[in-house]
């Protein structure tokens, strides 16, 4: 069975220029490691906050390295320059707006400013892309409310079977009848 790829899109043009290290695509992978207990390899990029570059990459880790799952965190606020959600959707064929609606619902119970979070979820062939926020505690706040779901859609996407640990998630998968 070849391995399970789950991609971590960075986008950031500070990390991308090396100015500070990127503790937010760490956070990712560190989560992603606590919450399975498939073998998974991560493939990592760090992007700057360029929507044509954010597109090219998506595709690269969907169509290219198969990733069936790919995370990405930063550019997802009002700031000129944050255009990850718009790259996101300009790749995928379909949209999952759930998941956003119940990232910002979690993270407003930590910050007003959830309401300025512009983060969303789609489909771009067998790949679930979800966009995360920057700040690395609310990366584990968002993926703590949202990842019970994400197996069953890789299953629902054709993707490979993601086994987790379930004394940290609980993933949600309807019982086989």
């Amino acid at each position: 069975m070849p391995a399970i790829k789950i991609g971590i899109l960075t986008s950031s043009d500070r990390a991308a220029a090396q100015v500070y290290e990127d503790i937010s695509g760490k956070e990712i992978i560190r989560t992603m490691n606590e919450f399975l207990v498939s073998e998974w390899i991560p493939v990592y990029r760090v992007v700057p906050d360029e929507q044509d570059l954010l597109e090219k990459t998506l595709i690269e880790l969907s169509d290219t390295e198969n990733c069936c799952l790919i995370v990405t965190t930063g550019g997802t606020g009002p700031a000129l320059r944050d255009v990850t959600p718009e790259a996101t959707e300009a790749v995928c064929e379909k949209m999952l707006p759930g998941f956003g609606e119940l990232m910002r619902q979690v993270s407003l119970q930590y910050v007003p400013t959830a309401i300025l979070s512009r983060q969303t979820a789609g489909i771009r062939k067998k790949s679930l892309i979800i966009n995360l926020p920057g700040k690395p505690s609310a990366i584990r706040q968002c993926l703590d409310a949202v990842f019970p779901a994400v197996p069953y859609c890789i299953d629902l996407i054709e993707g490979p079977y993601l086994k987790c640990n379930e004394e940290v998630v609980k993933v949600f998968r309807p019982k086989k009848k």
